[in-house]
């Protein structure tokens, strides 16, 4: 019960300071079963989410496989449309594979919501939780979203489930969170990235 406290306190902290800015929004969906939530990280204020970029492990072959383990993301200012810098969560912490290339919504449109592909869990076999992430794109105060999704498409193993809700018009994606697995030892089975929550601000 103490730990189901803690974890509801802390989102209404998150959704309620928000480094200053208003929280419309927070965008969830069922992810890895692994891991804890880390610290949420904000876009600069005024900055919105407009790309992304992932670090993947590719296939290891009779190895650990880990697949997704970070993501990035790039972050534009909503009225100048300035870049205005990247953010990750668990930016100095070892992790597994590398970084693949950014991929960004049409200039002056920002991410609004997400989707996430997860294998579901292997019993003895080898488990890699997430895999990749698409995401849309809209103009933050109008306008028909559309899909942004880095090539390939797909990670290497396990399915997308349903879209997140998405930003309600005015504001867009301005803070991640992720849940990640730590590393399990040499023997162990690790996963990383198992989950990703977005968090929606109000553009003023």
């Amino acid at each position: 019960m103490r730990t189901f406290i803690g974890g509801f306190l802390l989102l209404i902290a998150s959704l309620c300071v928000g480094e200053g800015r208003e929280i419309t929004k927070s965008l969830s969906v069922q992810g890895g079963n692994w891991g804890t939530w880390g610290q949420v990280v904000y876009c600069p204020e005024g900055s919105f989410a407009d790309g992304y970029k992932m670090k993947i492990e590719p296939p290891q072959g009779f190895r650990d496989d880990t697949s997704l383990n970070r993501v990035s993301l790039s972050c534009r200012d909503g009225t100048t449309l300035e870049a205005s810098g990247d953010v990750a969560p668990h930016p100095h912490t070892q992790s597994f594979g590398t970084w693949g290339p950014m991929t960004s919504c049409q200039r002056g449109h920002f991410i609004t919501s997400f989707a996430l592909q997860v294998e579901r869990p292997q019993g003895s076999d080898d488990d890699t939780a997430a895999n990749f992430v698409k995401f849309t794109c809209r103009n933050i105060t109008n306008g028909e979203s559309y899909v942004m999704i880095q090539q390939p498409g797909a990670g290497y193993w396990g399915t997308y489930g349903p879209w997140s809700e998405s930003c309600p018009l005015g504001s867009a994606v301005c803070g991640i969170q992720q849940k990640v697995e730590p590393y399990q030892s040499i023997l162990g089975d690790d996963t990383e990235l198992n989950n990703l929550k977005f968090y929606c601000c109000k553009h003023i």
